[in-house]
Protein backbone atom coordinates (compact mmCIF):
# COMPACT_ATOMS: atom_id res chain seq x y z
CA UNK A 1 0.00 0.00 0.00
CA UNK A 2 1.10 3.56 -0.59
CA UNK A 3 0.44 6.25 2.03
CA UNK A 4 -3.04 7.19 0.79
CA UNK A 5 -4.11 3.55 0.51
CA UNK A 6 -2.70 2.74 3.94
CA UNK A 7 -4.44 5.69 5.54
CA UNK A 8 -7.74 4.79 3.87
CA UNK A 9 -7.47 1.26 5.28
CA UNK A 10 -6.61 2.56 8.76
CA UNK A 11 -9.47 5.06 8.74
CA UNK A 12 -11.86 2.31 7.67
CA UNK A 13 -11.08 0.50 10.93
CA UNK A 14 -12.94 3.27 12.78
CA UNK A 15 -16.06 1.22 12.04
CA UNK A 16 -14.91 -1.11 14.81
CA UNK A 17 -15.51 1.75 17.22
CA UNK A 18 -13.75 2.42 20.52
CA UNK A 19 -13.05 -0.66 22.61
CA UNK A 20 -11.25 -0.13 25.87
CA UNK A 21 -9.00 -3.07 26.72
CA UNK A 22 -5.43 -4.27 26.45
CA UNK A 23 -5.66 -7.73 24.87
CA UNK A 24 -5.58 -6.74 21.20
CA UNK A 25 -2.71 -4.30 21.69
CA UNK A 26 -0.74 -6.87 23.67
CA UNK A 27 -1.28 -9.39 20.89
CA UNK A 28 -0.22 -6.84 18.27
CA UNK A 29 2.97 -5.90 20.09
CA UNK A 30 3.85 -9.53 20.69
CA UNK A 31 3.23 -10.44 17.05
CA UNK A 32 5.37 -7.52 15.90
CA UNK A 33 8.14 -8.54 18.33
CA UNK A 34 8.02 -5.21 20.11
CA UNK A 35 9.08 -4.82 23.72
CA UNK A 36 10.02 -1.86 25.88
CA UNK A 37 12.17 -2.10 28.99
CA UNK A 38 13.35 0.32 31.66
CA UNK A 39 16.94 1.59 31.45
CA UNK A 40 17.48 0.53 35.06
CA UNK A 41 17.90 -3.27 34.95
CA UNK A 42 17.50 -3.46 38.71
CA UNK A 43 13.88 -2.30 38.58
CA UNK A 44 11.48 -5.22 38.38
CA UNK A 45 9.01 -5.07 35.54
CA UNK A 46 5.59 -4.84 37.07
CA UNK A 47 2.78 -7.27 36.56
CA UNK A 48 -0.62 -5.77 35.79
CA UNK A 49 -0.98 -4.03 33.43
CA UNK A 50 2.44 -4.61 31.87
CA UNK A 51 2.58 -7.14 29.07
CA UNK A 52 4.15 -10.54 28.86
CA UNK A 53 7.75 -10.79 27.68
CA UNK A 54 6.95 -13.76 25.45
CA UNK A 55 5.87 -13.22 21.86
CA UNK A 56 2.81 -15.08 20.61
CA UNK A 57 4.89 -16.58 17.83
CA UNK A 58 7.15 -18.18 20.40
CA UNK A 59 10.09 -15.95 19.53
CA UNK A 60 11.54 -13.60 22.10
CA UNK A 61 10.59 -9.99 21.43
CA UNK A 62 13.36 -7.63 20.46
CA UNK A 63 13.93 -5.63 23.62
CA UNK A 64 15.48 -2.18 23.64
CA UNK A 65 16.05 0.07 26.59
CA UNK A 66 14.40 3.44 26.93
CA UNK A 67 12.67 5.62 29.44
CA UNK A 68 8.89 5.74 29.04
CA UNK A 69 6.91 8.73 30.31
CA UNK A 70 3.18 7.94 30.29
CA UNK A 71 0.66 10.77 30.55
CA UNK A 72 -3.06 10.58 31.36
CA UNK A 73 -5.58 13.18 32.48
CA UNK A 74 -8.40 15.28 31.04
CA UNK A 75 -6.82 18.56 29.96
CA UNK A 76 -3.23 19.54 29.28
CA UNK A 77 -1.93 16.11 28.25
CA UNK A 78 -0.74 17.24 24.85
CA UNK A 79 0.96 20.36 26.17
CA UNK A 80 2.76 18.40 28.89
CA UNK A 81 3.87 15.82 26.31
CA UNK A 82 5.16 18.55 24.02
CA UNK A 83 7.09 20.20 26.87
CA UNK A 84 8.69 16.95 28.03
CA UNK A 85 9.68 16.15 24.46
CA UNK A 86 11.09 19.64 23.84
CA UNK A 87 13.14 19.64 27.05
CA UNK A 88 14.49 16.12 26.45
CA UNK A 89 15.49 17.03 22.88
CA UNK A 90 17.20 20.18 24.14
CA UNK A 91 19.18 17.95 26.49
CA UNK A 92 20.34 15.82 23.56
CA UNK A 93 18.13 12.76 23.99
CA UNK A 94 16.57 10.93 21.04
CA UNK A 95 12.82 11.13 21.68
CA UNK A 96 9.71 9.39 20.45
CA UNK A 97 6.39 11.22 20.90
CA UNK A 98 2.94 9.65 20.50
CA UNK A 99 -0.12 11.91 20.83
CA UNK A 100 -3.69 12.15 19.59
CA UNK A 101 -5.74 13.37 17.90
CA UNK A 102 -3.89 15.02 15.02
CA UNK A 103 -4.84 18.43 13.71
CA UNK A 104 -4.17 18.18 9.97
CA UNK A 105 -2.04 15.11 9.17
CA UNK A 106 -2.13 11.68 10.79
CA UNK A 107 1.67 11.83 10.74
CA UNK A 108 1.56 14.40 13.57
CA UNK A 109 0.72 11.61 15.99
CA UNK A 110 4.11 9.88 15.74
CA UNK A 111 7.32 11.92 15.95
CA UNK A 112 11.01 11.20 16.33
CA UNK A 113 13.11 14.10 17.62
CA UNK A 114 10.21 16.41 16.79
CA UNK A 115 9.94 15.23 13.17
CA UNK A 116 6.74 13.61 11.92
CA UNK A 117 6.85 10.00 10.78
CA UNK A 118 7.24 9.90 6.99
CA UNK A 119 4.51 8.83 4.58
CA UNK A 120 6.63 5.84 3.51
CA UNK A 121 7.12 4.74 7.11
CA UNK A 122 3.37 4.95 7.74
CA UNK A 123 2.66 2.96 4.58
CA UNK A 124 5.25 0.27 5.37
CA UNK A 125 4.12 -0.09 8.98
CA UNK A 126 0.41 -0.26 8.20
CA UNK A 127 1.01 -2.71 5.37
CA UNK A 128 2.83 -5.03 7.76
CA UNK A 129 0.12 -4.69 10.39
CA UNK A 130 -2.69 -5.24 7.86
CA UNK A 131 -1.13 -8.48 6.66
CA UNK A 132 -0.60 -9.60 10.23
CA UNK A 133 -4.15 -9.05 11.52
CA UNK A 134 -6.19 -10.00 8.44
CA UNK A 135 -7.98 -12.89 10.14
CA UNK A 136 -8.10 -11.63 13.70
CA UNK A 137 -11.34 -11.69 15.65
CA UNK A 138 -11.90 -9.29 17.28
CA UNK A 139 -10.28 -6.98 14.76
CA UNK A 140 -7.99 -4.35 16.32
CA UNK A 141 -9.43 -0.84 16.49
CA UNK A 142 -8.08 2.32 14.88
CA UNK A 143 -6.33 3.45 18.05
CA UNK A 144 -4.86 0.02 18.79
CA UNK A 145 -3.36 -0.11 15.30
CA UNK A 146 -2.07 3.47 15.55
CA UNK A 147 -0.44 2.64 18.89
CA UNK A 148 1.24 -0.46 17.45
CA UNK A 149 2.46 1.56 14.46
CA UNK A 150 3.99 4.15 16.78
CA UNK A 151 5.71 1.57 18.98
CA UNK A 152 7.05 -0.25 15.92
CA UNK A 153 8.53 3.02 14.65
CA UNK A 154 10.03 3.92 18.03
CA UNK A 155 11.71 0.54 18.25
CA UNK A 156 13.13 0.73 14.73
CA UNK A 157 14.57 4.20 15.37
CA UNK A 158 16.05 3.32 18.80
CA UNK A 159 14.58 6.12 20.87
CA UNK A 160 16.04 6.85 24.30
CA UNK A 161 12.94 8.52 25.75
CA UNK A 162 9.32 7.79 24.82
CA UNK A 163 6.55 10.25 25.66
CA UNK A 164 3.15 8.56 25.42
CA UNK A 165 -0.21 10.30 25.69
CA UNK A 166 -3.20 8.13 26.51
CA UNK A 167 -5.99 8.27 23.97
CA UNK A 168 -8.81 7.97 26.49
CA UNK A 169 -8.88 7.04 30.15
CA UNK A 170 -5.77 5.12 31.09
CA UNK A 171 -6.48 1.81 32.78
CA UNK A 172 -7.67 0.13 29.57
CA UNK A 173 -6.00 2.46 27.08
CA UNK A 174 -3.84 0.83 24.40
CA UNK A 175 -0.80 2.81 25.58
CA UNK A 176 -1.04 1.12 28.97
CA UNK A 177 0.46 -2.10 27.60
CA UNK A 178 4.04 -0.94 28.13
CA UNK A 179 6.14 -0.52 31.23
CA UNK A 180 6.60 3.11 32.15
CA UNK A 181 9.37 4.88 34.03
CA UNK A 182 6.96 7.45 35.46
CA UNK A 183 3.17 7.89 35.42
CA UNK A 184 1.97 11.46 34.92
CA UNK A 185 -1.57 12.65 35.56
CA UNK A 186 -2.77 16.06 34.41
CA UNK A 187 -5.89 17.73 35.87
CA UNK A 188 -8.92 15.42 35.84
CA UNK A 189 -12.34 16.76 34.95
CA UNK A 190 -15.46 15.76 33.04
CA UNK A 191 -15.01 14.42 29.51
CA UNK A 192 -15.75 11.16 27.67
CA UNK A 193 -18.34 10.29 30.34
CA UNK A 194 -19.91 7.68 28.08
CA UNK A 195 -16.79 5.53 28.43
CA UNK A 196 -15.17 6.70 31.66
CA UNK A 197 -18.05 7.33 34.05
CA UNK A 198 -20.28 10.18 35.17
CA UNK A 199 -18.47 11.22 38.36
CA UNK A 200 -15.01 12.63 38.98
CA UNK A 201 -14.23 9.59 41.11
CA UNK A 202 -15.11 7.15 38.32
CA UNK A 203 -13.12 9.12 35.75
CA UNK A 204 -10.15 9.39 38.13
CA UNK A 205 -10.17 5.63 38.67
CA UNK A 206 -9.74 5.09 34.93
CA UNK A 207 -7.03 7.76 34.62
CA UNK A 208 -5.16 6.45 37.69
CA UNK A 209 -5.06 3.04 36.04
CA UNK A 210 -1.74 4.02 34.43
CA UNK A 211 -0.13 3.88 37.89
CA UNK A 212 1.99 0.73 38.10
CA UNK A 213 3.71 -1.12 40.95
CA UNK A 214 6.76 0.73 42.26
CA UNK A 215 6.75 3.24 39.41
CA UNK A 216 6.80 6.89 40.56
CA UNK A 217 3.74 9.06 39.98
CA UNK A 218 3.64 12.78 39.32
CA UNK A 219 0.23 14.46 39.42
CA UNK A 220 -1.10 17.94 38.90
CA UNK A 221 -3.18 19.43 41.68
CA UNK A 222 -6.57 17.68 41.55
CA UNK A 223 -10.13 18.00 42.73
CA UNK A 224 -10.48 16.31 46.17
CA UNK A 225 -12.46 13.39 44.70
CA UNK A 226 -9.72 12.70 42.16
CA UNK A 227 -6.88 13.17 44.63
CA UNK A 228 -8.33 10.50 46.93
CA UNK A 229 -8.44 7.97 44.09
CA UNK A 230 -4.90 8.75 42.92
CA UNK A 231 -3.54 8.43 46.47
CA UNK A 232 -5.32 5.11 46.95
CA UNK A 233 -4.01 3.68 43.68
CA UNK A 234 -0.45 4.86 44.39
CA UNK A 235 -0.56 3.31 47.86
CA UNK A 236 -1.87 0.01 46.48
CA UNK A 237 1.00 -0.03 43.97
CA UNK A 238 3.68 1.05 46.44
CA UNK A 239 4.36 3.91 44.03
CA UNK A 240 5.99 7.13 45.21
CA UNK A 241 3.54 9.98 44.64
CA UNK A 242 4.24 13.68 44.12
CA UNK A 243 1.64 16.40 43.59
CA UNK A 244 2.83 19.46 41.68
CA UNK A 245 1.07 22.48 43.18
CA UNK A 246 3.14 25.45 42.06
CA UNK A 247 3.70 26.88 38.57
CA UNK A 248 7.03 27.09 36.77
CA UNK A 249 8.11 30.74 36.72
CA UNK A 250 11.89 30.61 36.29
CA UNK A 251 12.05 30.71 32.50
CA UNK A 252 10.01 31.71 29.47
CA UNK A 253 7.47 29.23 28.11
CA UNK A 254 6.60 29.13 24.42
CA UNK A 255 2.91 28.44 25.12
CA UNK A 256 0.56 31.14 26.42
CA UNK A 257 -1.59 30.96 29.53
CA UNK A 258 -1.10 30.64 33.27
CA UNK A 259 -2.14 26.98 33.05
CA UNK A 260 0.90 26.34 30.84
CA UNK A 261 3.12 27.32 33.77
CA UNK A 262 1.52 24.50 35.76
CA UNK A 263 1.96 22.16 32.80
CA UNK A 264 5.64 23.11 32.62
CA UNK A 265 6.13 22.37 36.32
CA UNK A 266 4.49 18.96 35.79
CA UNK A 267 6.71 18.21 32.78
CA UNK A 268 9.89 19.04 34.69
CA UNK A 269 8.81 16.98 37.70
CA UNK A 270 8.06 14.03 35.40
CA UNK A 271 11.55 14.10 33.88
CA UNK A 272 13.09 14.28 37.33
CA UNK A 273 10.96 11.41 38.64
CA UNK A 274 12.02 9.27 35.66
CA UNK A 275 15.64 9.88 36.72
CA UNK A 276 16.46 11.60 33.43
CA UNK A 277 19.32 14.06 33.73
CA UNK A 278 18.22 17.47 32.46
CA UNK A 279 20.26 20.63 32.91
CA UNK A 280 18.74 24.00 33.77
CA UNK A 281 19.91 25.23 30.37
CA UNK A 282 18.04 22.39 28.59
CA UNK A 283 14.89 23.21 30.55
CA UNK A 284 15.13 26.84 29.54
CA UNK A 285 15.83 26.13 25.86
CA UNK A 286 13.19 23.42 25.63
CA UNK A 287 10.39 25.39 27.25
CA UNK A 288 11.11 28.57 25.30
CA UNK A 289 11.11 26.65 22.00
CA UNK A 290 8.12 24.37 22.63
CA UNK A 291 5.38 24.52 20.02
CA UNK A 292 1.95 22.93 20.27
CA UNK A 293 -0.53 24.31 17.73
CA UNK A 294 -4.11 25.25 18.60
CA UNK A 295 -3.34 25.91 22.24
CA UNK A 296 -4.12 29.62 22.43
CA UNK A 297 -2.28 29.96 19.15
CA UNK A 298 -2.20 33.57 17.97
CA UNK A 299 -2.44 33.14 14.21
CA UNK A 300 -2.29 36.83 13.38
CA UNK A 301 -3.26 40.17 14.92
CA UNK A 302 -6.94 39.20 14.90
CA UNK A 303 -7.28 35.40 15.00
CA UNK A 304 -6.67 33.06 17.94
CA UNK A 305 -7.12 29.29 17.65
CA UNK A 306 -7.65 27.01 20.64
CA UNK A 307 -8.80 23.39 20.74
CA UNK A 308 -10.68 23.63 24.07
CA UNK A 309 -13.33 20.92 23.82
CA UNK A 310 -14.83 20.34 27.26
CA UNK A 311 -16.19 22.60 30.01
CA UNK A 312 -12.98 22.72 32.03
CA UNK A 313 -10.93 23.53 28.94
CA UNK A 314 -13.42 26.22 27.94
CA UNK A 315 -13.18 27.88 31.35
CA UNK A 316 -9.37 27.88 31.18
CA UNK A 317 -9.52 29.34 27.67
CA UNK A 318 -11.84 32.14 28.84
CA UNK A 319 -9.43 32.93 31.69
CA UNK A 320 -6.47 33.00 29.30
CA UNK A 321 -8.37 35.29 26.92
CA UNK A 322 -9.06 37.77 29.72
CA UNK A 323 -5.41 37.60 30.84
CA UNK A 324 -4.19 38.33 27.29
CA UNK A 325 -6.85 40.81 26.13
CA UNK A 326 -8.47 42.21 29.29
CA UNK A 327 -12.10 43.21 28.80
CA UNK A 328 -11.93 42.92 25.02
CA UNK A 329 -14.50 40.47 23.67
CA UNK A 330 -14.38 38.15 20.67
CA UNK A 331 -16.41 36.98 17.77
CA UNK A 332 -16.26 33.27 18.52
CA UNK A 333 -16.36 30.79 15.66
CA UNK A 334 -17.58 27.72 17.50
CA UNK A 335 -17.95 24.04 16.60
CA UNK A 336 -18.46 21.29 19.18
CA UNK A 337 -18.62 17.50 18.91
CA UNK A 338 -21.93 15.80 19.61
CA UNK A 339 -20.75 13.89 22.68
CA UNK A 340 -19.59 17.03 24.53
CA UNK A 341 -21.44 19.13 27.11
CA UNK A 342 -22.28 21.96 24.72
CA UNK A 343 -24.36 23.93 27.22
CA UNK A 344 -21.51 24.27 29.74
CA UNK A 345 -18.96 25.01 27.03
CA UNK A 346 -21.14 27.79 25.61
CA UNK A 347 -21.77 29.20 29.08
CA UNK A 348 -18.00 29.38 29.72
CA UNK A 349 -17.44 31.27 26.46
CA UNK A 350 -20.38 33.66 26.90
CA UNK A 351 -18.37 35.92 29.21
CA UNK A 352 -15.81 36.74 26.49
CA UNK A 353 -18.08 36.78 23.41
CA UNK A 354 -19.84 39.54 21.52
CA UNK A 355 -21.39 37.03 19.12
CA UNK A 356 -20.96 33.50 17.77
CA UNK A 357 -20.59 32.15 14.26
CA UNK A 358 -21.48 28.46 13.93
CA UNK A 359 -19.99 26.68 10.92
CA UNK A 360 -20.81 23.22 9.66
CA UNK A 361 -17.48 21.39 9.84
CA UNK A 362 -16.22 18.22 8.19
CA UNK A 363 -16.02 16.00 11.28
CA UNK A 364 -18.71 13.34 11.28
CA UNK A 365 -18.84 13.69 15.07
CA UNK A 366 -19.70 17.39 14.95
CA UNK A 367 -22.91 18.71 16.43
CA UNK A 368 -24.98 20.20 13.56
CA UNK A 369 -24.85 23.99 13.62
CA UNK A 370 -28.64 24.27 13.96
CA UNK A 371 -28.53 22.14 17.12
CA UNK A 372 -25.71 24.24 18.55
CA UNK A 373 -27.81 27.30 17.73
CA UNK A 374 -30.56 25.90 19.98
CA UNK A 375 -28.06 25.63 22.82
CA UNK A 376 -27.02 29.24 22.30
CA UNK A 377 -30.64 30.37 22.26
CA UNK A 378 -31.13 28.96 25.74
CA UNK A 379 -28.36 30.91 27.49
CA UNK A 380 -29.08 33.99 29.58
CA UNK A 381 -28.55 36.70 28.58
CA UNK A 382 -28.84 35.64 24.93
CA UNK A 383 -26.02 36.46 22.52
CA UNK A 384 -26.36 37.00 18.79
CA UNK A 385 -25.27 34.17 16.53
CA UNK A 386 -25.30 33.19 12.89
CA UNK A 387 -24.65 29.94 11.08
CA UNK A 388 -22.32 29.29 8.16
CA UNK A 389 -22.15 26.40 5.68
CA UNK A 390 -18.36 26.00 6.03
CA UNK A 391 -15.29 27.07 7.96
CA UNK A 392 -14.28 29.37 5.10
CA UNK A 393 -17.64 31.13 5.18
CA UNK A 394 -17.54 31.44 8.98
CA UNK A 395 -14.08 33.05 8.96
CA UNK A 396 -15.12 35.39 6.14
CA UNK A 397 -18.23 36.45 8.07
CA UNK A 398 -16.27 37.03 11.29
CA UNK A 399 -13.65 39.12 9.50
CA UNK A 400 -16.29 41.62 8.39
CA UNK A 401 -16.55 42.86 11.97
CA UNK A 402 -13.94 44.62 14.11
CA UNK A 403 -13.59 42.08 16.95
CA UNK A 404 -10.76 39.72 17.50
CA UNK A 405 -11.75 36.25 16.35
CA UNK A 406 -11.53 33.12 18.50
CA UNK A 407 -11.79 29.77 16.72
CA UNK A 408 -12.54 27.05 19.24
CA UNK A 409 -14.68 24.16 20.53
CA UNK A 410 -12.87 21.10 19.17
CA UNK A 411 -9.38 19.97 18.19
CA UNK A 412 -10.91 18.46 15.05
CA UNK A 413 -12.35 21.86 14.17
CA UNK A 414 -9.09 23.61 15.04
CA UNK A 415 -7.29 21.35 12.58
CA UNK A 416 -9.76 22.12 9.80
CA UNK A 417 -9.45 25.85 10.48
CA UNK A 418 -5.66 25.67 10.53
CA UNK A 419 -5.61 23.84 7.19
CA UNK A 420 -7.80 26.56 5.68
CA UNK A 421 -5.74 29.41 7.14
CA UNK A 422 -2.55 27.82 5.84
CA UNK A 423 -4.05 27.78 2.38
CA UNK A 424 -4.15 23.98 2.17
CA UNK A 425 -7.71 22.90 3.04
CA UNK A 426 -7.33 19.67 1.06
CA UNK A 427 -4.38 18.64 3.25
CA UNK A 428 -6.76 17.90 6.13
CA UNK A 429 -6.83 14.17 6.89
CA UNK A 430 -10.12 14.24 8.79
CA UNK A 431 -10.47 11.51 11.37
CA UNK A 432 -13.18 10.81 13.95
CA UNK A 433 -10.74 9.57 16.60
Amino acid sequence: MNYREALAWLYATQRFGIKLGLENTERLLDSLNIDFARLDPGTARCATPARSSRAVSGASPETFSCRVIHIAGTNGKGSVCAMIDAIARAAGYRTGLFTSPHLISFRERVRIDGKKISEDEVADGLTEIRELIGGWDPHPTFFEIATALAFRHFQKTHCEILVLETGMGGRLDATNTVQSSVSVITPIDFDHEKWLGHSIGQIAKEKAGIIKPRVPVVSASQRPEAEVIIRQRAEECDAALQFVNYPWTKTKIGLRGEHQKMNAALAIAALQAADIHISDEAVSRGLSAVEWPSRFQIWNERIVIDGAHNPAGARILAQTWRKEFGCERATIILAILRDKNAAEIVQAFASIATKFVLPQIRSERAMPSNELAEVLSAITPPLPYSTAPSVADAISAAQKGNDRILITGSLHFAGEALAFLRGEPNALEECAQ
